[in-house]
């Protein structure tokens, strides 16, 4: 028994224009932008990441807010799961012996035979 498991984060902002590195001007005097100076806004980065795989999908965004993020978890779930394999019924014995070594275990260690701990913080 397998879990796909795929991890869901945001991260930014980061700045849409690019910037220099260190600068050379005398300490106490930072380098001051001309009045012309138009700053773009940010940018944010939504990413799926699976673990086992390595495989990353991206998307750069302006915003994160829950209208821009659930269609796009909607889309990529919606994807992940066109590329799992059917899953097998089980026959009620092996069902119920599942269910009873789930039961004797999920107060305990994490699962050593059939189940994977995950940890989300």
């Amino acid at each position: 028994m397998g879990f796909a498991v795929w991890v869901e984060d945001e991260a930014g902002p980061y700045q849409t224009v690019p910037y220099p590195g260190e600068s050379w001007q005398p300490e106490g005097h930072p380098v001051r932008q001309p009045h012309e100076y138009i700053r773009n806004g940010t940018a944010k980065m939504l990413t799926f990441f699976h673990p086992t795989i390595g495989e990353v999908r991206v998307k750069g965004v302006t915003q994160s807010t829950n209208a821009v993020l659930h269609p796009w978890i909607k889309e990529q779930v919606g994807e992940i799961l066109k590329t799992l394999p059917e899953k097998a019924l089980l026959d009620e014995e092996t069902n119920r012996q599942l269910w009873k070594e789930w039961q004797a275990c999920r107060n305990g260690f994490p699962w050593q035979k059939n189940f994977r701990l995950c940890a989300c913080y």
